[in-house]
């Protein structure tokens, strides 16, 4: 019984540490410019890897369908998640570029893409934000703690302090929570 309240208490030391650092108002900022887009007519895509991946499904969901009110849907796409876009990707260009095809297909310039990554090195995800910086898009990721080759390379970068991928991911989907609940109160209830 011991091993499970420790790792309760660590997935609540690493939110203690996400609630006194800079990342509420990180999520705010984000919330804020990906909502202004949307109102122009931009969409938010999101994408990751293996649990990640399943996240940015989560998020989108909650954003493209409802998650505490009744209002119009909001345009928020998961990548990935075309089974035949991804084998056939995958097979002619290599599954680097799964993602970066998909956003050279559907992105553009007002478009916010969002990625997600514990390591903040799968190739996948660094393919997918140079074709976003192609098209000129804002890009935001969240990561754990070293940020990995993401660090610099994008318009804001939200790192989980903790080097634990569990713990990580615990944190990205109540941060996604969070953004969905801050776009939500800022969205019209009928658009």
């Amino acid at each position: 019984m011991e091993d499970i309240r420790k790792i309760i208490q660590d997935s609540i030391d690493v939110k203690r540490k996400v609630l006194n650092s800079d990342i509420p108002a990180q999520l705010k900022a984000m919330a804020e410019e990906v909502t202004g887009k949307m109102k122009n007519n931009g969409k938010l895509l999101i994408c990751g890897n293996g649990g990640s991946a399943a996240d940015a499904q989560h998020i989108a969901a909650e954003l493209s369908v409802r998650f505490k009110k009744e209002r119009g849907a909001i345009p928020a796409l998961a990548l990935g998640t075309n089974f035949s876009h991804l084998t056939a990707a995958a097979n002619d260009y290599g599954f680097d570029y799964v993602f970066s095809r998909q956003i050279e297909g559907i992105g553009k310039e007002n478009d916010v893409l969002l990625v997600l990554s514990t390591s903040g090195n799968s190739v996948n995800i660094l393919e997918a934000v140079k074709k976003a910086q192609e098209l000129e898009m804002t890009i935001y990721g969240w990561t754990g703690a070293s940020g990995g080759q993401l660090a610099g390379k994008l318009d804001q970068l939200v790192r989980v302090p903790s080097k634990d991928t569990a713990r990580i991911q615990e944190c990205h989907i109540l941060l996604g929570h969070i953004l969905c609940g801050l776009i939500e109160e800022k969205w019209a209830p009928n658009t």
